[in-house]
């Protein structure tokens, strides 16, 4: 009887291993997402001010 419980825990154990993974997995794709999103916002802007550093530079 205590064979299969703890047979049974480590199922279930295993099944949250995997369901955490996926978590994981989309969360940094959503990271990735919202960083590129601000990264070409900005881009443009950050292109400007390091032209116009490099040219006070010179």
């Amino acid at each position: 009887m205590k064979i299969r419980q703890v047979k049974s825990l480590f199922r279930r154990q295993r099944d949250q291993r995997g369901a955490t993974m996926i978590e994981y997995a989309l969360l940094a794709a959503l990271i990735s997402i919202a960083a590129i999103a601000v990264l070409t916002q900005i881009g443009p802007k950050l292109v400007t001010t390091f032209t116009s550093v490099l040219n006070a530079l010179i």
